[in-house]
């Protein structure tokens, strides 16, 4: 009887306790923990179950020197810890390989990986319990032999085939590698991050898996009730629709899921250059969009433009308030926007910007100063040194808005003149506005961005 009443209060007890989620990390030895001295505790799957705490479980399936091709030197799939995280019953699962696939040993195999990787994913994806399936990139290598893990040949051969397996599979994709490109300190052997660049990866994978998201959103559909005539295209691994607006070509590209305030990032010019910023944005459940009006330079045409496709957007569910970004011309595009549309605004992202055109009128004509000349009506190049149509010249109207300007800029910039940088900052600044900028000493005009972009995003996500 005794016994009977014991086994009662047990399954009373394990009725009560409650469920956990478990995640499972598969991959090679920076997901066993190579690198750090207490793998259990402080790999990354270690330090990821540190920072979800009790309601979740972390296992760790990593297996050091393996491949995610199935026909490479040590193929992931043929390890007994495969078949233990497929008998897991994970709710969600960290794929973490790639990085000895870019060995000269593995190479010849490339026309297989994209498959290989795909077959991973599935073989996650259609198990009972439906996990949710996280595909992660290689992180940053700093080997200099070229026959071992060499880090252009994992980011321009493994990653792409990567990103193209989770695009087709329509999974969520983290990219490890800006994390610790510029942190090679964290990463003493160049290959394995040390216990604190396990910590930044686990942060990230954390972050992943906290956002609120609205996997139900589908931006597309507006573009469907609104008749649009649109293709797709895979944009780094996300679903890009092209369309046209006026004659002019507009993308909108999907994060996999989208986050619960569906926020927005665009990108004035220049589409695809340096988008480290976008690309870590889509992870994290923004849009991206385009609206192409190359030639106008921000005059009332381009606003007008811009106001239609705002609208088309926000109607379609995207929220309020978008993040702008301009590249070098770009940001007289989005600023001049920004003055007209100051409640429209949740931060603006201008780098190497264009403030003030006047400048202009002492040098020889170029593609910039032509446009401006004919699409403001102006007589000759001398005249652009009394234009009046550019964003330093509406400061009061573009810090109304209350949003942050994050001005990423280089003191030998040969192409705009860092005072006209100085400048604007000052009058944001003396009008109350709320701007950072940040000097890249030693840099040119070329290139754009950070390789690793946490500071852009720093300002974007506050």
């Amino acid at each position: 009887m005794k016994q009977i009443i014991y086994g009662v209060i047990l399954l009373l007890l394990s009725a009560c306790s409650p469920v956990k989620t478990k995640v499972v990390c598969i991959g090679a030895s920076i997901t066993e923990g190579a690198g750090v001295q207490n793998r259990q505790e402080f790999s990354f799957p270690g330090q990821l179950q540190t920072l979800l705490g009790s309601d979740y479980e972390v296992e760790n399936y990593g297996i050091g020197g393996t491949t995610m091709l199935s026909n490479g030197n040590s193929p992931y799939k043929n390890t007994e810890a495969y078949q233990k995280a497929l008998h897991s019953k994970p709710d969600i699962v960290f794929i973490d390989l790639g990085g000895n696939d870019a060995k000269a040993i593995n190479r010849p195999y490339y026309a297989n990986l994209e498959e290989d990787a795909r077959q991973m994913i599935r073989s996650f994806k259609e198990l009972p319990t439906k996990p949710r399936v996280i595909l992660m990139l290689p992180t940053a290598f700093f080997v200099t032999d070229q026959d071992g893990i060499y880090d252009p040949v994992s980011r321009n051969e493994v990653t792409p085939r990567l990103r193209e397996a989770a695009y087709k599979e329509n999974v969520e994709v983290l990219d490890m590698y800006p994390l610790l490109v510029d942190r090679p300190e964290l990463v003493p052997d160049q290959i394995h991050p040390n216990e604190e660049g396990a910590a930044i990866l686990a942060q990230r994978m954390y972050d992943q898996l906290i956002l609120p998201l609205d996997p139900s959103f589908d931006i597309f559909t507006t573009l469907d009730s609104e008749k649009i005539d649109y293709s797709v295209s895979n944009f780094a691994g996300y679903a890009c629709a092209d369309f046209k607006m006026k004659g002019r070509d507009c993308k909108v590209v999907k994060p996999r899921n989208a986050r619960k305030d569906h926020p927005w990032i665009w990108r004035a010019r220049f589409w695809g250059h340096e988008p480290q910023t976008d690309i870590a944005l889509l992870e994290r459940g923004y849009h991206l969009v385009y609206c192409d009006q190359s030639g106008l330079v921000g005059n009332d045409e381009c606003i007008a433009n811009w106001n239609a496709f705002y609208n088309l957007l926000h109607k379609g569910g995207l929220s309020q308030k978008v993040v702008l970004e301009g590249m070098s011309r770009g940001a007289l595009y989005a600023l001049n926007w920004a003055a007209v549309n100051p409640d429209k605004i949740a931060a603006v992202y201008v780098d190497n910007p264009l403030l003030d055109c006047r400048y202009f009128g002492d040098r020889e004509p170029n593609e910039v100063s032509r446009d401006l000349m004919k699409v403001y009506n102006l007589p000759d190049i001398a005249s652009i040194k009394e234009f009046n149509n550019s964003p330093t010249d509406k400061v009061p109207e573009i810090v109304s808005g209350g949003y942050p300007i994050l001005i990423l800029c280089a003191d030998e910039d040969e192409a705009v003149p860092l005072y006209t940088v100085q400048e604007f900052e000052k009058k944001v600044r003396d009008a109350g506005g709320d701007i950072t900028v940040i000097v890249k000493k030693g840099f040119k005009h070329h290139p754009h961005s950070f390789p690793n972009p946490q500071r852009i995003l720093d300002v974007i996500l506050l």
